[in-house]
């Protein structure tokens, strides 16, 4: 019961709400249809790697099935399953940046720009259009093509506004044995 902590389920609910209102209000328009250059992922990728991937997965399903839901025409299921898969992995993964001990340098910078990228195009290059193509009966070319440029929109607004999120949150978390008594 560790990983269901009331921490851990605050972060969910603030996290989903955050993708959401980023998702659906701070959504800059694309000219390839149904994408938009996203800096929800930025927020998902930051709060993944503060407290993992159960708290990663389930912001990434909820925030964006209520931005779909919100729009009116229903629910995209493989790309709500794809923002699943992309908090995922960066909550897999968030001990390679130990952002929670107040360490994000350098290194950690790199270490988590590469696993966004790479849940990124698992993300956008593989999962959402292979679902697009079964759930759907979508067209390869056109599926692709979106998760081509949703993915890279999506790496670039990542690497910017997840990494200041991770710096900011690391440099406000008191440092091992920085504490002393008195």
């Amino acid at each position: 019961m560790k990983n269901y902590s009331i921490r851990t389920i605050v972060a969910i609910g603030i996290g989903a709400a955050l993708f959401f209102v980023c998702g659906r209000f701070v959504a800059i328009p694309c000219p390839i249809p149904n994408v938009t250059i996203s800096i929800q992922y930025g927020v998902l990728a930051f709060m993944a790697a503060a407290f993992g991937p159960i708290a990663g997965c389930l912001i990434g399903l909820i925030g964006h099935a209520l931005i779909d839901a919100s729009w009116g025409w229903g629910i995209w299921w493989s790309w709500v399953f794809a923002s699943a898969i992309f908090g995922l992995v960066m909550g897999c993964t968030k001990k390679l940046y130990g952002l929670n001990e107040g360490n994000f340098g350098s290194k950690q910078i790199v270490r988590f720009n590469v696993s966004q990228l790479i849940g990124h195009i698992i993300a956008w290059g593989i999962a959402a259009p292979a679902l697009d193509i079964i759930i759907y009966a979508e067209p390869a070319s056109k599926v692709f093509l979106q998760g081509f440029v949703a993915g890279a929109s999506n790496i670039v607004t990542t690497a910017i506004v997840g990494t200041l999120l991770c710096i900011a949150y690391s440099a406000a978390r008191p440092k091992k044995g920085s504490l002393k008594e008195e």
